[in-house]
């Protein structure tokens, strides 16, 4: 194909657009009016979102209260248990069980003696025990527990003149229907 063989398409232009006619405005035209019922929604809708929060915000602030109550519970319950872990402690000390074995009666023997299951020999002193026991548990010698012995009581130097009670640690005040207020006036 040569270059003369190419046909070239004749250029059109696209028609002229007529001018555009402007014109003075006499009057305005009249606006619509917004229909109520969109207006309504808008503001229905608006205090619909409001309303769902502040319920949000009132459930969240109601369930920090009730946390924070469950937390108080949790933090006595477990001061309850360390008490009575440290009691049961004290109650299962060799001094506690030699004293309650003492006042039952029991005597501690100087040496042990032992059953051979395999021919029923007893090994040992073999004889039973006096009445007096070779240890005193509730002697001047025994050994003290501090788990056993209750607390001192407070001089009476140290005691306020108006207090005949114990003098009891200053705890925080326990706190049952919700956190305390302070008195104005």
């Amino acid at each position: 194909m040569s270059l003369l063989n190419v046909r070239v398409a004749p250029r059109t232009e696209p028609a002229p657009k007529p001018p555009r006619r402007l014109r003075p405005v006499s009057a305005p035209s009249g606006l619509r009016r917004p229909k109520l019922a969109y207006a309504a929604l808008a503001v229905g809708g608006a205090l619909a979102i409001g309303a769902a929060q502040i319920g949000i915000s009132l459930a969240s602030t109601q369930d920090a209260f009730v946390l924070a109550k469950l937390n108080g519970q949790q933090h006595e319950l477990t001061l309850q248990k360390q008490a009575l872990g440290d009691e049961v402690a004290g109650l299962n000390s060799p001094q506690a069980l030699a004293s309650k074995a003492d006042s039952m009666g029991l005597v501690v023997v100087g040496s042990a003696s032992y059953l051979r299951l395999s021919d029923g020999a007893v090994l040992g002193a073999g004889s039973g025990a006096s009445w007096i026991s070779t240890v005193a548990p509730n002697s001047s010698t025994k050994v003290g527990n501090a788990l056993l012995a209750p607390p001192p009581a407070p001089k009476a130097e140290q005691m306020p003149a108006d207090s005949t009670a114990q003098h009891e640690p200053d705890l925080p005040p326990v706190i049952s229907d919700g956190l305390p207020s302070p008195t104005t006036r």
